[in-house]
């Protein structure tokens, strides 16, 4: 009766029945895994976002700037790609950053999960490849299987800091390749793709003719600025390339749905992919109005964000490498930037048995199977807590490392 692309089973796994029973309990948990902003006092208030709403409800009945249409909330005049007015505020975000991005080359969705469904649907026929980095965000799985499509992976390997080989991408690469997915920086490595590879990664898809997708959603949150990082893949200009990005880590405001793809490389390439794309968007129409109307003004707002919201991982990141400094069995392994941290734990426990371990003391990390790490024993925690809820997480953690069991 139902597709192969939806589960069979929909049973929890031991660590979700093990939170889900301490919850029953009444335990109050330290949740290391929290990545929601508007749960941890970093997004912006109910004020500062009705005010950017305001000018949607106000009726209009001349252009506000020489390059906007005429819109108000009250009105619907779709546009597959994005009204021009969001568009814009998306091309005014990557020159402050530094890069030429025309509104002609941008596609809104409504969140970046749709903006790999919309490119699955584009690059890939059923059976499919797309290249993921491994350790990586689980979330790209069910996606790809939704749109009949696989995933294949290459490895990032960690000598001190994680890298990408495109020598190893190239090998992954088979003829039903369709593109190489980066993640920049990563999640859960807060790895950024370095420049040389940048280049060699680019120069590979043009030779092999594969496209580009970048994930660049948590672009803006480079811990260490001085570090050498391709900042973003919209300059592309070689190969093919997509870049994905939204407000809901942009301006901490997952719950207002608008994401966006920028479309970088030869217009030759281009501009046929933006027209089979303008078509798919076409038959979903799925970002609503008054949120592309405030975008210019939500989009105004994300540097208050993102200053508190590095101050929080900055400070909790400096807090895990002083605390975990005194257990010679634990490190939290270097990062670039993103919302996550990595901690190495002794092998004296599977990482599963690391995590209900923890939770029996009521405190919820990710074992890091979970983004397909191929070896044991890593544990994931999100940098974004309240810092003196962080430090009772973490406090709990190396009291645990003290008490472990010997193999």
């Amino acid at each position: 009766m139902f597709s192969n692309r939806t589960p069979a089973d929909f049973e929890l796994n031991p660590l979700a029945c093990a939170r889900a029973e301490r919850r029953r309990a009444g335990a109050r948990l330290i949740d290391l895994t929290e990545t929601n902003p508007t749960r941890v006092g970093v997004s912006p208030t109910v004020a500062e976002i009705a005010a950017a709403f305001g000018p949607a409800f106000e009726e209009r009945h001349a252009p506000t700037s020489a390059r906007a249409t005429v819109h108000d909330a009250a009105h619907y005049d779709p546009d597959p790609r994005g009204l021009l007015v969001a568009r814009e505020a998306i091309s005014d975000y990557y020159a402050d950053r530094g890069c030429a991005v025309p509104p002609d080359r941008i596609l809104l969705a409504a969140s970046t999960s749709e903006a790999y469904a919309n490119l699955f649907r584009l690059l890939g026929d059923a059976g499919d490849e797309f290249l993921v980095p491994r350790p990586s965000y689980p979330l790209i799985e069910p996606l790809a299987s939704l749109e009949c499509v696989r995933l294949a992976a290459y490895p990032l390997r960690y000598a001190g800091r994680w890298t990408l080989d495109p020598s190893e991408i190239e090998r992954a690469l088979t003829p039903r390749t369709r593109a190489v997915i980066v993640v920049n920086p990563n999640n859960p490595t807060g790895s950024f793709v370095a420049p040389y590879a940048a280049r060699a990664l680019e120069s590979l898809c043009v030779r092999r003719g594969v496209v580009l997708i970048a994930d660049e959603v948590f672009g803006d949150f480079a811990l260490d600025a001085s570090a050498p990082r391709r900042a973003t893949f919209a300059d592309a200009r070689d190969p093919l390339t997509f870049v994905l990005s939204g407000l809901s880590k942009v301006a901490g405001l997952p719950q207002l749905k608008l994401a966006w793809i920028a479309v970088a490389g030869p217009a030759a390439l281009a501009e046929p992919a933006i027209a089979r794309l303008e078509w798919v968007a076409d038959a979903l129409l799925s970002v609503a109005t008054p949120v592309q109307l405030a975008l210019p003004r939500l989009l105004a707002g994300r540097r208050a964000f993102q200053e508190r919201t590095l101050a929080r991982l900055r400070a909790n990141r400096a807090h895990l490498i002083g605390a975990l400094a005194a257990r010679p069995d634990l490190e939290a392994l270097a990062t670039d930037g993103g919302w996550t941290a990595v901690v190495r734990v002794p092998r004296t426990r599977s990482e599963e048995e690391w995590a209900l371990a923890l939770l029996a003391r009521d405190v919820v990390v990710h074992p890091g199977h979970y983004y397909d790490f191929e070896e044991e024993a890593y544990l994931v925690v999100s940098l974004l807590p309240e810092q003196d809820v962080f430090a009772e997480g973490v406090a709990r953690l190396v009291e645990l490392s003290g008490d472990a069991p010997t193999r």
